[in-house]
Order: C-alpha cells, then sequence, then structure tokens
C-alpha cells in the first residue's frame, strides 16, 4: 500500500534552531496517525511543511505521490490557531471554505448543511459565528476543515474547547473517517484520546523522531513488568513490588524484572486479599511518552 503521507529526511531550520531533524515517516490510507510531541518539538514546523507553507531545508515530502502545494485540494487542515470570520453565518462560512478548495456551491452548500446536522448545529446554520458559544465555534472550525470532504485530514489540537458531548461527537466523526478509507493526522496534547484513536504514533523531542511505530507494539515495548488490579481492599507492600500507584480504582503495580505476574497473585491469595481483576497490563501513553522524553533529555545532557 503506498502510504498517503511521505516524510524522507526532512530538516527545517530557523537561524540556529534545527526544528526539524532527519525526520522520516509514513501514514497510510485508513488510520488515524498520533504526531506527538512536547511544547516546541517540532510539530507545527512538520505539519506546516506538510501543508506547503513553508518548505523544507532538506529532504522529501510528498502527499498523494506530489509535492504539498500541489495536493492542498485534497487535504483538510485545523491549525491550533484558530481563524474565524465572527461576522459571517455559519453556512456561508462553510460554503466559502469549501468553495476555495474548488467545490460548486450547491454541493457545498449541501454538504454544509449535512455536517451541521451531524454535529447538532443545524439550528445555528444562519447565526453569525460571534454568536456562538466557545465549544460551537470549534465545531465550527473542525467542520471547515473537512468541509470539502477531502482525503487527507491534518488536526492540530482538534479537541481543545470542547465538552465531553462534543468531544463524543468529533472523536465518533474520526472514527467514520478511518472507516472510509481516509487518512487522518492527529496532533494533541491529549494522551488518552491517543490511545483511544490512534493506530500508529511518532513522538518527535527537540526536532528528531524519538519514537514511531505501531501504538500496541509500543506500549508492550516501552512498559516495564506491570500487573493491574482490582480489589475493594488496600494492597499492602509486597516483595516483588518496585512501585505502586493507583488510577481510577485500579492498582498498577510495577513489578520487578524478575518476578511473575502468578507470583503477585499468589501472595495476594495467600494474605486473603480479595481481587475482583488481575491481569498483565501496559502503561498509559503518558507514562511511556514522558519517560521516552526524559531519556532523551538525559542523552542530551
Amino acid at each position: 500500500m503506498r502510504p498517503t503521507l511521505l516524510l524522507r529526511h526532512v530538516h527545517k531550520r530557523f537561524a540556529a534552531v534545527h526544528a526539524v531533524n532527519d525526520v522520516s515517516l509514513e501514514v497510510f490510507p485508513g488510520e488515524i496517525f498520533g504526531l506527538l510531541g512536547p511544547n516546541g518539538a517540532g510539530k507545527t514546523t512538520t505539519i506546516r511543511m506538510v501543508m506547503g507553507i513553508f518548505p523544507p531545508d532538506e529532504g522529501e515530502i510528498r502527499v498523494f505521490d506530489l509535492e504539498p502545494d500541489k495536493a492542498r485540494e485534497r487535504v483538510g487542515y485545523l491549525p491550533e490557531e484558530r481563524g474565524l470570520y465572527p461576522n459571517m453565518r455559519v453556512v456561508d462560512f462553510l460554503v466559502y471554505l469549501a468553495e476555495l478548495k474548488g467545490r460548486p456551491r450547491p454541493w457545498a452548500r449541501k454538504r454544509a448543511h449535512h455536517l451541521l446536522e451531524r454535529m447538532e448545529l443545524a439550528d445555528r446554520a444562519t447565526s453569525k459565528i460571534r454568536e456562538l458559544s466557545r465549544g460551537m465555534k470549534q465545531k465550527v472550525q473542525f467542520l471547515g476543515a473537512i468541509v470539502h470532504d477531502p482525503d487527507l485530514y491534518v488536526f492540530d489540537e482538534p479537541f481543545q474547547g470542547l465538552d465531553p458531548v462534543n468531544l463524543l461527537l468529533v472523536k465518533d466523526f474520526l472514527r467514520e473517517l478511518r472507516a472510509q478509507g481516509k487518512t487522518v493526522v492527529l496532533s494533541t496534547h491529549q494522551m488518552n484520546q491517543v490511545e483511544a484513536l490512534c493506530n500508529r504514533i511518532a513522538l518527535i523531542h527537540k526536532g528528531k523522531l524519538v519514537l514511531y511505530g505501531d501504538l500496541e507494539e509500543i506500549k508492550q515495548t516501552y512498559s516495564p513488568n506491570i500487573v493491574l488490579v482490582r480489589s475493594e481492599a488496600d494492597i499492602p507492600t509486597l516483595p516483588g513490588v518496585v512501585r505502586r500507584e493507583m488510577r481510577d480504582g485500579v492498582h498498577y503495580l510495577e513489578l520487578a524484572p524478575h518476578v511473575r505476574a502468578q507470583d503477585i497473585l499468589r501472595q495476594l491469595v495467600e494474605r486473603g486479599i480479595p481481587v475482583d481483576y488481575f491481569e498483565r497490563g501496559t502503561l498509559p501513553l503518558e507514562d511511556i511518552f514522558v519517560r521516552v522524553v526524559k531519556e532523551e533529555i538525559h542523552e542530551l545532557a
């Protein structure tokens, strides 16, 4: 399968800052790809090169086997810095954006009304954008990135400003895009959303690619020896457990390298501790993210 998006040995410098340093990755049709990194890591610079806003200093970027500026009509882009026209009516704003991407007005108007219905904004179609709440504006901005029905979607922090109900609407829409064979590049600091949505990820730190691949494989590789235990009782200090943490009612027990999960379960049973749930586990992506970044900082020091 040919990638929708390809970066090969890409570099970008701003004066003395090497913002993107030899980044190579591929994103394929039908996947939601997570582009991650701390602030200043080079994510937004990478996205802007993908969008053709500025060229790389070295390396190659291909979008549908084309130079980025030749593929813009097939790409939907939601930048982190939002931009809306406050005095335009919502439906007119969406139609305008679709026309800018080459869509005929009748098609664009039908599509805009369909999307507004889908995002529970149909009753706001003729409202001026300045009259909307923050969450509604965020949904309109999201629709502006997808209204022309592109094949590649690039979203930079798409969940900011959304309440839980609207967050579910957007996440469901992203899953629908994946099911349709579209390609989604998702950049966000909300690691729980990355775990819920992404097939593969890339972690950039100080311009370099430090983690790249299948999300589940990465979690298995970078997670230490962990078991998850749900119990109504407190779990005491156990031999072989080097770290304990409670998250959402579940005990995360990190074991010494030589300790087996069965050894811990046996100790719990011997001590009469009721166990409702017990399994081998992996660290949350946020923990892996922090661990890898700290290791990279230590190596650079």
